[in-house]
């Protein structure tokens, strides 16, 4: 290496070198320049990787890949974005103790910490959670506390390689614009490393909280279900996570039987060894709990993401075990608070069914559609309940404003159990709820890249040349969402509205390098509901095919 440019990349490097505080980024960035010095090419388009530029903070915080450089996540990055973080709150005038929580990903703990000593440097008072928890724990303890602010370290249902930090503020709300970019020029600002004060917590620096915090989130989500029929047979994962302990307790101490627990997936591991991604979203991260459930006769399967703010659920058919898509649980959970009396603003996001609406309509309640996102779920004035169609459910906002795949598991094992003393299952309910509002079948064609430009250039493609007819229907009319529509903020985002209800959404993803295309199609049930399901996959597979060719991925 020996261009100008080369030359400032490994100046960058060797400075950053010198800052770092952790051992172990700075002996794998050494390794790196030395692979770089020797003229691995490798090496080279490596380190121009991690210093290409910095992470980005935004109003899903950070989140990336661990290792040195600024474009990654380290501990460099995290006492940057906490002396950030402490800056603003005190510009905006909210000094008071700040919570943080992690999950057991590979450094949560100490980003944690971290964190927590920074906070304490600032003259905040932090409180870090005893152990690694779920991320709706965090959320619960921020309300509860009076805290003004609120970390969660983790990446949620990332890969292994990944960590991120969550950012909330004294609502009990992950920050959405303009906290975000203000944070973000408060990171930018901040100087050396040298320079941002941190104070131990053993000197003195906040306190760690104890089990009494958890105790009384558990014991809070246990009051959310009435008494009631308990019969019920649950297998549950929390895909090596953080979930198992808290959604065992939680089901036992509501009168449930302790559910049969996937015992290779039961331990917290950052390493997720049975699974290709831990997001039980993906094919195949739940195939060992279908596979309990089936030698076991199970009910139901419930498990949670790895910080456990999310719920999947699958059930038994006649042609054997499949998961409820995140549409049909939102639908489920809607029914059931509807129809036990809760008022208030039902709400979802725009990528959800519209199907919500309908249900939130026939009992008198008012309906909102959000950008994706508990950030805008979460804060609606009067939310009675709330849910994205990415497993994300909120059934209990006025303790947690945030998804809560605890809560959700144990609304949910309450609702089954209900059903089965009943002589009938969740797809009854389903019905049910196809039979009144008509057949709501969504699904999602979602297309992973390795150079997120090819995101930009399909979104740049779809403006371009905007299709007529999607799926054999026409395109009524197309909502740029960037634009901002209908009172939403502008999101990189297009909206096709089709003929008989029929609606596509194209928008990048907020948290991955991917491509997202939400697909619905509405069918009226006139006559034999299976004749309806049939008609609406067949409307899917059509919608699928041409919003696949239209983007060109």
């Amino acid at each position: 290496m020996s261009t100008p440019d080369a030359d400032v990349l490994l100046t960058r490097a060797r400075s950053w070198l010198n800052e770092d505080p952790d051992p172990r980024t700075r002996e794998e960035l050494t390794q790196l320049l030395e692979r770089v010095e020797d003229g691995d090419a490798e090496a080279t388009a490596e380190l121009a990787d991690r210093f290409r530029g910095t992470l980005a903070f935004g109003t899903a915080g950070l989140r990336g890949a661990l290792g040195a450089g600024p474009n990654r996540m380290n501990r460099v990055v995290v006492i940057r974005a906490a002396a950030g973080l402490a800056a603003y709150l005190h510009d905006q005038g909210t000094v008071g103790p700040v919570v943080i929580g992690y999950d057991a990903r590979h450094n949560s703990d100490v980003f944690a910490r971290d964190t927590a000593e920074v906070m304490a440097g600032a003259g905040l008072t932090p409180y870090l959670l005893p152990r690694p928890l779920p991320t709706p724990v965090l959320a619960y303890a921020i309300r509860e506390l009076g805290c003004v602010a609120g970390v969660m370290v983790t990446a949620s249902h990332n890969p292994p390689k990944d960590n991120g930090y969550k950012v909330y503020l004294g609502d009990g709300s992950q920050i959405v614009p303009p906290a975000d970019t203000d944070i973000a020029s408060r990171i930018a600002a901040i100087g050396s490393l040298a320079s941002v004060r941190r104070t131990p917590i053993e000197e003195g620096g906040g306190r760690v909280l104890g089990e009494e915090l958890l105790d009384s989130y558990l014991d809070t989500v246990a009051a959310i279900v009435p008494d009631g029929p308990r019969d019920l047979d649950v297998v549950y994962t929390p895909l090596h996570g953080v979930g198992g302990t808290s959604v065992q307790q939680v089901l036992e101490t509501a009168g449930f039987a302790a559910p049969r627990v996937v015992e290779q997936q039961e331990q917290p591991d950052a390493d997720f060894p049975t699974v290709a991604f831990p997001n039980p979203e993906e094919p195949g991260a739940i195939d060992l709990a279908l596979e309990l459930a089936r030698q076991s006769d199970a009910d139901l399967v419930v498990a949670n993401d790895p910080d456990a703010d999310r719920c999947a659920a699958a059930v038994p058919t006649p042609a054997g075990w499949r998961m409820l898509r995140g549409d049909e649980v939102g639908a489920l959970l809607a029914q059931h608070l509807l129809d036990s009396g809760r008022k208030g603003t039902y709400a979802t996001s725009i990528v959800s069914s519209s199907l919500l609406g309908k249900q939130a309509a026939a009992h008198g309640q008012h309906y909102e559609e959000t950008l994706t996102g508990f950030k805008w779920i979460g804060r609606l004035p009067g939310l009675a309940f709330g849910y994205e169609e990415a497993l994300g459910y909120c059934v209990d906002p006025e303790h947690v404003a945030d998804k809560d795949g605890v809560s959700a598991a144990l609304l949910l094992c309450e609702l089954a159990a209900r059903a089965k003393a009943d002589g009938r299952t969740l797809l009854d309910l389903l019905d049910d709820i196809a039979r009144e509002h008509g057949v709501h079948a969504t699904d999602q064609v979602s297309v992973r890249v390795t150079d997120v430009a090819e995101i930009a250039a399909a979104m740049d493609r779809l403006r371009a040349a905007p299709p007529e007819q999607l799926g054999g229907l026409v395109v009524e009319r197309c909502d740029d969402l960037s634009t901002g529509v209908g009172g939403l903020p502008p999101t990189d985002g297009l909206r096709y509205h089709l003929a008989d209800g029929a609606r596509v959404i194209v928008r990048p993803s907020g948290t991955e390098p991917k491509l997202k295309c939400y697909l619905e199609a509405v069918v009226p049930v006139d006559g034999e509901l299976d004749a309806a399901r049939a008609a609406a996959a067949d409307r899917l597979a059509a919608l699928r095919t041409d919003i696949g060719a239209a983007i060109g991925l």
